[in-house]
């Protein structure tokens, strides 16, 4: 009886492969040498349309990353008027290392102030009180003013502590008053506040400023019959004292965010722009008294 195995035939081992029939008769045999790569040489690419699609990211994997708040599309631009270039050297020194904050542009006097900021569009102007040609009270009424065209946020830096002064620029639209003495910190936060149409005034000055705008009585009195409710008249007091809005939160138990809701239905109720002309209206119009 014959055995059912397929023959296999084999060459004395030199190198030369084996062959073997299938099953089926048909030889088997290794690819030939022209279609193996060479020892040591990588395998052919696969053609594109056979090669693996990229990979996508499971479901549920995390988004890329936001953007920076502080990338250069969120940067605020700020131009600087004094007529020291030490003070406007400084000034650019501060701001130019904070991140999200360019200085665009300098001037040297009022009248070149204004006419860089109508050119450059600036989000801040930081403007100087004592200046040649045109000084900055006329400064910021000509670009923050009642009958400015397409306001600017001005921020009023000054070496004098003057209240008149204070006083005509924030009659005049000022969203800050800073003492050059207040130090970088203070300066970076008044050009943060202003950005976000915020104000920020020096603490040596707050109080006695405002005290002194309960004593003027500039606003029409209609302005009093403002209806607030309880609540908002509380946030109002504790502005016209120079509560930061994180101290209101403490004193009347309020979150955050509640407070700014007040402070914005405030600001539309009393057609204000920001918390600066809350304070001057809480003094005018004695829901705050001088102690």
């Amino acid at each position: 009886m014959s055995s059912s195995t397929t023959p296999v035939s084999a060459r004395p081992l030199s190198g030369t492969p084996i062959s073997a029939k299938s099953p089926a008769g048909t030889p088997i045999s290794a690819p030939p040498a022209a279609e193996r790569p060479a020892a040591g040489k990588p395998a052919p690419e696969a053609p594109a349309s056979e090669k693996p699609a990229a990979e996508t990211p499971p479901s549920g994997a995390p988004a890329p990353e936001a953007p920076s708040p502080f990338s250069p599309a969120a940067e605020t631009t700020v131009l600087i008027a004094d007529d020291q270039e030490m003070v406007r050297t400084g000034f650019r020194l501060i701001l130019d290392a904070q991140p999200g904050i360019t200085v665009i542009g300098e001037a040297a006097d009022g009248a070149e102030c204004v006419e860089a900021a109508r050119r450059l569009r600036p989000d801040v102007c930081l403007v100087d009180v004592r200046m040649p040609r045109l000084d900055g009270l006329e400064v910021t009424r000509v670009l923050a003013g009642p009958e400015a065209a397409d306001p600017l946020r001005v921020v009023i830096v000054t070496t004098f502590d003057q209240d008149d002064y204070l006083y005509t620029a924030m009659r005049h639209g000022a969203c800050g008053f800073l003492l050059k003495d207040a130090g970088p910190g203070l300066l970076v936060e008044a050009v943060r506040a202003a950005a976000r149409g915020d104000a920020l005034v020096s603490p040596a000055v707050t109080v006695r400023l405002l005290a002194r705008l309960g004593e003027q009585r500039h606003r029409p009195a209609a302005r009093a019959g403002a209806a607030l409710t309880g609540r908002e008249t509380d946030v109002v007091r504790l502005v016209a004292v120079g509560r930061t809005n994180q101290e209101i939160c403490q004193e009347l138990f309020l979150s955050l965010s509640t407070v700014k809701t007040h402070l914005a239905s405030v600001q539309s109720k009393l057609g204000v722009r920001n918390r600066v002309e809350i304070a001057a209206w809480a003094w005018d119009t004695g829901a705050v008294s001088s102690r």
